[in-house]
């Protein structure tokens, strides 16, 4: 029986590559192609079409990498096919395509001659339709792009196709067809039936009869259809397959909620100005699908994608507002972008929402209720309480799946954030955010759902992503046969509410997990592509200045509020926080764009900034100097969020630098340092404690190299085995003494560290900085404290708040956070003593426990300072850094919530005589995160708060101007009903917040102010 099997399923694979499937077209003819090579960038159809076309021969090689090539294909459908019944005539394009899937290669759109989209030409879904009749004319425009395919199975081989400038000129591509075809509708649905039924038997268990019905069911198709006659005999092949395919599905088998989707990186193997064309070659073949078969919807998330579409293919996008009324093109996300959540600040992530829904709203009348994240490597546990706070009810990932030690338990979930805010989580179990709907991959689905029992519904997302491409008519025939098929799952095409509404009925009280979503993989975007991540959090402060100190200079001197340039600045920033920018796991081009952007970003802020305060200035009537501090905390004198008199500052308190043998001792304000011959340091002491601070005989401040060679993904990974080499860096060429400090020079191999060392003359804090000048590859440095405080977990800061994870590795889960990210500040402790490292662009760390041979406890803290990966980016990393480090002696989280923002929002230096803050706020759990004009210009001034100690918290928000009234609105500005606020007297509002608490307050101004 076995044998009979096997011999039926390779009778039955040969029938259908070599039978069926040519026969699904009729005939075909060749057309006349002639081309224009683009000389460098693309550009727009319309200019295009005035260029000269010449001849071009199937065969030849067109486009560099990364270029473009315009072709047209004119010709004539064969008056003779008039008379074939039951067909369809299309074009088939053939680049040249390689076996590299949809959206990882060469693509195309197709354009009528006066400029409107047919459709995207890809791999796997290179037909075009066309109006054109039999004796017909036919004339279509293509735009080729030569993209390179950059998978090499591992994702860890150098190439230099990720930068154009070193891609090479030969071209990639040969143009393989180009033809008019005449589709056979019935051997196209016999084909869709027997790919069902052939996906069946690789699923269904040998013994069963189910199995066994299919395999005989397809002996008769093969018998019934004639190989020389195979559309006259295709309809007598279907009917031997009917009954088998009315077979209904078992009462108990799972039910799928398919929705359309394609997972389009708005970068990563490829720029953001391919992207805009990889955006405009889906949406057109899902509008082409929506307008030829309606009935099915497909979900797109980031407001971005949907601009660049209204930018640039505005004819386009009327056709998807269209979709959008009738409900088959779906708006998810309600993000500006699919955003990274590990490593964008509290404010941008709160921005994310704001732009992405607030577009979503002005632009197609919609607001997504549902955040749409399935990819993006790892998930804050501030999301929740930030999702919520903009309106949304539902969160769908997918990236857990790739965990590579612990399986995520639960598929349909209540997620709960740090604030101890919930929203209603899925994860599809089919563990692809690509499906095709293959029988493969709804059994997955079926077999991995863990609510078996309790619930019995999960969600498929189907449509080729990554690169773009989405849903074919092959996937929805493959949705039409498994929608009631014995067998199978039971497959609905739907929309995410729908799903969302329909498990949320189902499943009454799902289990709660609370916290980061950590992913157990690509643990090394916290640090790749350091300048990138640099200019993200220089960006993210200079946009809190700006707002700020535009907000200031609009209420008290009546300057115009720059809304429409912070907009567009907020967008650039938004746009590179995306999941493979910011993460630094894109090719070169794109973090080169990225770079050059942050320092257009910065340009446009500082002068922001700068007219601000001199407008400040003015209104001061003096031109004196003095200091404004953007920071939500006092700094030497000069109040929060206000400008401050120069000589209100603190005096600077005398550092003392001392040779002391081969050591050299530094002593400042309650505190002493001592570093050694090899630039380390050796003891730190607490004076104000009277404790030592480091771990006997355990050096810190130590620069350690790192072999850093992942087993694949090379950006991404950070693997475990990399502190199996390490060598410290502890011969320094040169230590020159400073006034308040030391700089230390290191070299090794062909880079150059130079690392200055001071004490901090107001508080008890030593301040590292670190110049780089980069050349290593595949290594990994890190910086290592060793610390003598017994520390149970280390507290990290992450977005509106903290987490606080093991230093213990007692389970599985927490072995595998040997890596983990945080933002301003990490800090250590225990019951009343601990030590605080802030950073000014660092995200990566890792902390350890262990005992010493005296018994005591050290606990080490890394900071993962700078990587090389060769893939995708070769150049990654390489050339110059600068990072800032305050170490925080004797420390809590109040203090090292303070030293993040000093060290990210250092003084500045201003005209004027002085500027009082528009807010002050009476509890220093508080902090003020933003203060901003309204975003619907009625001149309202909306500040955002948080508790940030993790407990309870009644503070005073006092406004230092005119208003109406107070309100709490939600993260859109919209009001809502009060949950922090108490109590309105006046221009003070009163809060009580619980841990973590994200509170948005709208101070409703004098009409007098607003003048």
């Amino acid at each position: 029986m076995h044998d009979r099997t096997e011999h039926t399923i390779a009778r039955l694979d040969r029938f259908l590559s070599e039978r069926i499937e040519p026969a699904r077209w009729r005939r075909r003819a060749p057309l006349t192609v002639t081309a224009w090579q683009v000389p460098d960038e693309p550009v727009p159809f319309s200019e295009a079409v005035g260029q000269p076309f010449e001849e071009f021969a199937i065969g030849q090689g067109w486009a560099r990498p990364w270029g473009t090539t315009w072709f047209r294909v004119q010709g004539g459908v064969p008056a003779e096919w008039a008379e074939q019944s039951g067909t369809a005539v299309e074009l088939l394009v053939d680049l040249g395509f390689s076996g590299s899937g949809p959206g990882f290669q060469a693509e195309a759109t197709a354009y009528t001659p006066d400029g409107v989209i047919l459709k995207g030409i890809e791999p796997r879904n290179h037909h075009v339709p066309t109006d054109a009749r039999p004796g017909e004319p036919v004339d279509v425009f293509v735009e080729a792009a030569a993209n390179p395919s950059f998978d090499d199975g591992g994702f860890r081989t150098p190439t230099p196709m990720g930068d154009k400038e070193t891609a090479g000129v030969e071209p990639l591509y040969r143009l393989r067809s180009v033809e008019v075809a005449l589709r056979d509708l019935a051997v196209a649905e016999l084909h869709a039936d027997l790919l069902t039924l052939r996906g069946l038997l690789d699923e269904l268990p040998a013994t069963s009869p189910r199995r066994a019905e299919i395999l005989a069911g397809c002996e008769r198709v093969i018998n019934a259809v004639d190989p020389d006659d195979v559309p006259g005999t295709a309809a007598a092949g279907r009917a031997e397959l009917a009954g088998l395919l009315a077979a209904p599905a078992y009462a108990s088998a799972h039910r799928v909620h398919a929705v359309g989707h394609a997972h389009i990186d708005s970068a990563w193997l490829w720029p953001t100005r391919e992207t805009v064309r990889k955006c405009a070659r889906t949406f057109s073949n899902v509008i082409e699908l929506l307008e030829t078969q309606p009935g099915w919807r497909f979900a797109a998330s980031s407001a971005q994608q949907y601009a660049w579409i209204k930018e640039h293919c505005p004819e386009l996008f009327e056709r998807i507002r269209a979709q959008v009324d009738a409900g088959g093109f779906v708006p998810a996300g309600g993000m500006w972008v699919e955003s990274d959540t590990n490593l964008p600040g509290g404010e941008a992530m709160a921005r994310q929402f704001v732009l992405g829904t607030r577009w979503f709203i002005d632009e197609l009348g919609v607001e997504p209720l549902d955040v749409w994240l399935p990819d993006s490597f790892g998930y804050s546990g501030s999301l929740p309480g930030i999702a919520t706070a903009a309106g949304k009810r539902w969160f769908l990932t997918q990236k857990i799946s790739w965990n590579d030690t612990n399986t995520m338990p639960h598929h349909t979930f209540w997620w709960e954030g740090i604030d101890g805010r919930r929203i209603f989580t899925h994860f599809p179990p089919v563990d692809t955010y690509n499906s095709d709907l293959s029988a493969a991959d709804l059994a997955r689905a079926e077999r991995q759902y863990a609510e078996k029992g309790r619930a019995n519904t999960s969600l498929v997302p189907f449509g080729y992503g990554d690169g773009g491409g989405g849903p074919t008519r092959e996937m929805l025939a493959a949705a039409a046969r498994t929608a009631d098929l014995e067998g199978s799952p039971k497959v609905t095409l739907s929309s995410p509410a729908e799903f969302f509404t329909a498990a949320e009925e189902e499943y009454a009280d799902p289990p709660v997990w609370r916290g980061e979503m950590y992913l157990e993989f690509h643990r090394g975007t916290y640090t790749s592509q350091h300048r990138t991540k640099a200019g993200n959090r220089r960006s993210e402060h200079l946009l809190r200045e700006a707002e700020l100190w535009a907000t200031t200079a609009a209420v008290r001197s009546g300057r115009a509020y720059p809304a429409e340039e912070l907009d567009h600045w907020w967008r650039i920033v938004l746009l590179q926080q995306f999941h493979d920018i910011l993460p630094g796991s894109s090719i070169a081009w794109v973090h080169r764009e990225a770079e050059r952007n942050y320092a257009e970003v910065a340009r446009g802020l500082e002068q922001i900034i700068a007219d601000s305060l001199a407008a400040l200035g003015s209104e001061a009537g003096s031109q004196d100097g003095v200091l404004a501090n953007a920071g939500p905390f006092p700094v030497r004198g000069v109040p929060a969020l206000g400008v401050g008199r120069a000589e209100d500052a603190v005096a600077d308190v005398r550092i003392r630098v001392e040779r002391v043998g081969t050591d050299w001792v530094l002593t400042g304000p309650g505190i002493r340092a001592v570093v050694d011959e090899h630039g380390r340091l050796t003891s730190v002491r607490d004076l104000a404690a009277d404790r030592e601070v480091l771990a006997p005989d355990e050096p810190s401040a130590r620069l350690v190299l790192h072999r850093d060679v992942p087993n694949r993904w090379d950006a991404w990974d950070v693997d475990r085995h990399y502190r199996q080499v390490s060598r410290e860096l502890d011969e320094p060429t040169v230590i020159e003494p400073l006034a308040d400090g030391l700089r230390i020079t290191f070299v090794t191999g062909r880079s150059e560290i130079v690392e200055t060392v001071r004490l901090a003359d107001d508080r008890p804090a030593i301040e590292l900085e670190l110049e780089l000048d980069w050349h290593e590859q595949q290594q990994l440095l890190k910086l290592d404290f060793a610390l003598d405080v017994h520390a149970e977990q280390a507290t990290s800061e992450i977005q509106f708040g903290h987490l606080q994870r093991p230093t213990h590795e007692n389970t599985s889960w927490d072995a595998a956070r040997f890596e983990t990210v945080a933002h301003r500040w990490m800090q250590v402790g225990e019951p009343g003593y601990g030590v605080a490292l802030a950073n000014d662009c660092s995200y990566g760390f890792d902390c350890t426990r262990t005992t010493r041979g005296d018994g005591g406890t050290t606990t080490r803290l890394g900071v993962s300072v700078v990587r090389a990966p060769l893939f995708p980016d070769p150049e990654a990393d390489q050339g110059r850094h600068r990072l800032a480090y305050t170490l925080r002696v004797g420390a809590g989280v109040t203090e090292a919530v303070e030293e993040g923002y000093r060290l990210n929002l250092p003084l500045r230096t201003a005209p004027g005589s002085g500027a009082a803050p528009l807010l002050s706020i009476d509890h220093p759990a508080v902090v003020i995160e933003a203060v901003k004009l309204a975003e619907d210009g009625s001149g309202d001034v909306v500040v955002r708060c948080y508790e940030s100690r993790g407990g309870r918290a009644r503070a005073r928000v006092a406004a230092d101007f005119e208003i109406v009234e107070v309100l709490e609105t939600d993260l859109l500005e919209r009001p809502i009903e009060p949950r922090a606020l108490r109590a309105v007297d006046g221009p003070v509002a009163t809060l009580e917040l619980r841990p973590f608490q994200l509170c948005t307050l709208r101070f409703r101004r004098t009409p007098a102010s607003l003048e």
